[in-house]
């Protein structure tokens, strides 16, 4: 391991490595998380930023069996070192888009599966955090020797141990997000074990999912009843109201997904606003 902590690894299962960038920060917590997936041929789901010490204990864990390179969305933690990485290994890149300085050799959708005799891996869409995200679904179909779960879901962003997801418009979409979350409420078979982009494995996948959900409810319907009390306000004005559960030095970051609440309210008629995308707009509450 790195003076910085990349390199962190840590055998999750008997085809699950965990390799840790050393990234770790108020966004990325920990550090973003790596994984190889497989045996004979691996996947890498999220090489992570371009970081040769990273990268290099993610080939060097590889050992020359990497063959693709699955991308959960193309933001600035999860999707930079593909190129790196892909260069060095030969592997596929896979994602649902090439944007934001990401190129895939393979542009997948919901349902795309990865092709035998690699692992059995299905990318499920889940819109919300980016537009472009994607979660992974490792089915086993039975457990692995070591006790793991016979279905693995990567989330990437989509659900994070230990902190809130922020939703960023206009990219970000908090309609979207709910949306996407109870898609992985109804997986059936369900998911019984989270492996997310930044923290340790999240256990009770539904009970978890449905916290957050519940979550965004309390916090939308929060955003709602200030813009009420007030008439109309602009983000910035809402936040120390809306987030006063939090320390003024995340009202940057909360003030994202505030913004997001309120356009799913507008998107709902709840409240109106001249241009959903202006960050900086006036929003107005619409009387019922």
């Amino acid at each position: 391991m790195s003076p910085d902590g990349s390199g962190r690894r840590t055998d999750l299962f008997d085809d699950v490595v965990r390799v840790r960038a050393g990234n770790p920060g108020m966004m990325t917590g920990s550090g973003t998380n790596t994984y190889l997936v497989g045996g004979d041929r691996l996947a890498v789901i999220d090489p992570g930023p371009d970081d040769a010490r990273h990268l290099d204990a993610v080939a060097t864990a590889g050992a020359g069996r990497i063959r693709s390179i699955l991308v959960t969305h193309t933001h600035p933690d999860h999707a930079p070192g593909a190129a790196r990485l892909a260069a060095w290994t030969g592997a596929e890149r896979v994602g649902s888009a090439s944007r934001d300085g990401f190129t895939a050799d393979r542009v997948v959708g919901d349902g795309w599966q990865l092709a035998p005799p690699g692992p059995r891996i299905r990318a499920v869409a889940t819109p919300g955090h980016a537009s472009n995200h994607l979660c992974y679904l490792l089915d086993r179909q039975t457990a692995d020797r070591s006790g793991g779960p016979a279905r693995l879901l990567f989330t990437g962003d989509h659900v994070m141990d230990g902190s809130t997801v922020v939703i960023s418009p206009p990219d970000g979409d908090m309609g979207a997000y709910l949306a996407s979350l109870q898609l992985v409420l109804a997986l059936d078979p369900p998911a019984e074990v989270i492996a997310p982009g930044h923290g340790e494995l999240i256990g009770d996948p539904a009970g978890v999912v449905a916290g957050i959900v519940d979550h965004r409810r309390r916090r939308g319907d929060k955003v709602a009843d200030a813009l009420r009390a007030v008439g109309r306000s602009t983000v910035d004005e809402l936040v120390p109201t809306v987030y006063d559960d939090v320390g003024w030095e995340r009202y940057p970051v909360a003030r994202r997904s505030l913004w997001a609440h309120l356009r799913l309210l507008a998107s709902e008629g709840v409240v109106a606003v001249d241009d959903p995308d202006d960050g900086h707009a006036v929003w107005r509450w619409v009387p019922a």
